[in-house]
């Protein structure tokens, strides 16, 4: 189990926590702050790909001490950990409110809106998180061509996100000063700067789910259909056997390998269960 689920589930899953999306939690200035400048200052994001490339080209120990000191500040500011479809399906359960909203990095990536994150709410109506973020910038989240919010109900939104992950695109959960969960986003390396930043760069702002894939040999028909839509490179193939597997110490449990697989050879498994991954966050 996670360092977040001690601190802040009382020992259990820490996101599906109700208290961790509480209305109360908004009424801390220094969050409410912190929430007004994330959304009204996008132009960050592009700034941070910018600093990723620059620390790659430092040298080995300055990589590993502002890796380790941004990783910490993160913690307490703005993470995320991956989820899979069916501990979405239980956060949706408790929220009274979900809005589809524009992505911020593919905003910053892309050049243009696209709606792969959703503002969630424990209070009623319009999440009252997406309202205090839509008020530094309606144009941003509402987007340039329509001035409606998208409210979803929890069917609607389940089903979404059962497209996103035909998409090959893994589900997170990110909080807004910590441990304030405020939006579920939807993710992939290419234009997700904070798996871009974990993956890629070794900058951890991303954190694996408290689970891990495991590829049952007897259904696996080989077709390696899993491996295209696998973020970060756990799903492998033997050629000897014809089988796929899974590189337990790559895997980050996110379960979207199981959205392709015909055969429904590919299981989640506990990461407490894996001994090899049980410590791997």
């Amino acid at each position: 189990m996670c360092d977040f689920c001690l601190q802040h589930g009382e020992g259990k899953k820490w996101y599906l926590q109700a208290k961790n999306y509480a209305e109360d939690l908004l009424s801390d200035l220094r969050r409410r702050r912190f929430i007004s400048d994330f959304f009204g200052h996008p132009e960050h994001i592009t700034r941070q790909v910018t600093d990723l490339d620059r620390l790659a080209r430092a040298p080995a120990l300055v990589q590993r001490v502002v890796k380790a000191l941004t990783t910490r500040r993160m913690k307490k500011w703005h993470f995320g950990q991956v989820v899979p479809l069916e501990d979405v399906a239980q956060i949706f359960e408790f929220v009274n409110s979900i809005v589809r909203v524009t992505c911020i990095c593919r905003q910053a990536t892309l050049g243009r809106e696209a709606r792969y994150c959703y503002a969630v709410s424990m209070g009623p109506g319009v999440a009252s998180f997406y309202e205090l973020a839509r008020s530094v910038d309606d144009s941003y989240l509402s987007g340039p061509e329509t001035e409606e919010h998208e409210k979803l109900i929890p069917e609607e939104a389940l089903r979404a996100f059962a497209e996103h992950e035909k998409e090959g695109l893994c589900h997170s959960v990110w909080t807004f000063l910590t441990p304030f969960i405020g939006g579920i986003c939807n993710c992939d390396r290419s234009d997700c700067l904070a798996m871009r930043a974990s993956v890629t760069h070794g900058v951890k702002v991303m954190f694996r789910a408290e689970y891990v894939a495991a590829v049952e040999p007897d259904l696996c028909a080989g077709c390696r259909a899993c491996m295209r839509v696998c973020q970060f490179g756990a799903l492998c193939y033997s050629a000897a056997s014809r089988k796929a597997f899974v590189d337990q110490l790559a895997c980050y449990g996110c379960g979207i390998c199981r959205s392709v697989c015909e055969k429904k050879a590919i299981k989640l498994k506990p990461r407490a269960e894996v001994l090899s991954a049980a410590n791997l966050w």
